[in-house]
């Protein structure tokens, strides 16, 4: 994953690679419906042959491809099946995006240019007066400005085997000016969960449920317990790969599911679309960079969520299309190493399964 820090030196809104999908949004309660790959326009021997390079990634697990709002190809390896929940790991990031819309719109949330202490608020949390300067925007483009490393794992595993999550984060220094600086930070984010439910009065996984998973008919969603009664909002989802492919779908809709309305579409455009002037390059991807919580892939016209070892929702509007993946990432460190399995999942999607749309 894209660990460094980058300065802000301009930002972009309203350019990125969402737009309507090519087919009427379907119903996503309803249950996924398989069309054969001819029906989909997909070349069946360049599928067939990216099913032959997934059979080849020793640690992937799961392969659900969606074209035109059907089932066009799933694969599950190593005792895998369409039931098992995969940990999505930071998936769960684009998730909390989502639901910071839906804060909006649900009047929760006023502005994502609220500083976070407009929430988050002493005695309860440890905030100081430099914390004012940090906006819930700053967070869901990772530049709180928080000191912070996730090169490896190590500061991660500090910080969720934490006895205080928050306060961990919270008493960390700010080594950059908030909003100058982007720096991938799972801390901020779950502190982002944790300011959903301040300002919303539930749960994040009650929240999460009710206006997000239910709408969109997925029913098992687990997740991490963290510290203080929240939830891990950074990284601790697990969802059913066949679900992850329905809230890539309801991006793919603009946030629609049939004739409802799930997300606003202009959160979900201004969310997928690029905040910043960079790119750079993840494995076979020349030119990636982000939103709100969402990578954006502009060799491709793509945007998509990334989690650890290889999890992906990756979301192809022109295309039509949606691409999961899900891996067995513990251990991988030890044997094939974490970027190399990012680089081979990324290459079976941008030229396996991408490679064979017509």
């Amino acid at each position: 994953m894209l660990l460094f820090a980058c300065a802000l030196t301009a930002v972009a809104c309203g350019d990125g690679p969402t737009g309507a999908p090519a087919t009427a949004a379907i119903d996503l309660v309803e249950p996924w419906v398989r069309a054969s790959p001819a029906v989909l326009a997909i070349d069946e021997g360049a599928l067939e042959a990216a099913g032959r390079q997934a059979e080849r990634i020793e640690r992937l697990r799961a392969l659900v491809v969606i074209r035109h709002g059907r089932l066009a190809y799933e694969r599950y390896f190593h005792g895998w099946d369409a039931e098992t929940l995969a940990d999505v790991r930071s998936v769960t990031k684009s998730v909390v995006s989502t639901l910071v819309g839906l804060a909006v719109r649900d009047g929760h949330i006023e502005s994502i240019d609220q500083p976070i202490t407009d929430y988050l608020r002493a005695p309860r949390f440890p905030v100081r007066p430099e914390h004012e300067a940090i906006t819930i925007r700053h967070l869901l483009t990772m530049t709180g400005g928080f000191e912070w490393s996730e090169a490896t794992v190590d500061l991660y595993n500090e910080w969720v085997l934490s006895p205080d999550q928050v306060a961990n984060i919270l008493d960390r220094a700010l080594v950059t000016t908030p909003g100058s600086t982007f720096l991938y930070n799972t801390g901020a984010v779950h502190l982002l969960g944790v300011l959903l439910e301040e300002a919303t009065g539930m749960d994040l996984e009650t929240y999460a449920q009710q206006t997000l998973f239910r709408p969109i008919g997925i029913s098992r969603a687990v997740w991490e317990p963290g510290t203080g009664g929240f939830v891990n909002g950074g990284a601790g989802l697990d969802l059913a790969p066949r679900d992850m492919a329905r809230f890539g779908q309801l991006a793919l809709q603009n946030g629609w599911s049939g004739e409802h309305a799930v997300v606003p579409e202009a959160w979900l455009a201004e969310a997928t679309a690029p905040w910043f002037s960079w790119t750079s390059p993840a494995g076979p991807i020349e030119h990636v960079t982000y939103g709100y919580l969402w990578w954006v892939d502009r060799d491709h016209d793509a945007f998509f969520a990334w989690g650890h070892g290889g999890q992906f929702v990756y979301v192809v509007p022109r295309l039509d299309l949606v691409v999961v993946t899900a891996t067995e990432y513990r251990g991988a460190a030890q044997d094939i190493g974490i970027a190399a399995l990012h680089a081979l999942v990324l290459d079976l999607i941008v030229h396996g399964i991408v490679g064979a749309m017509r």
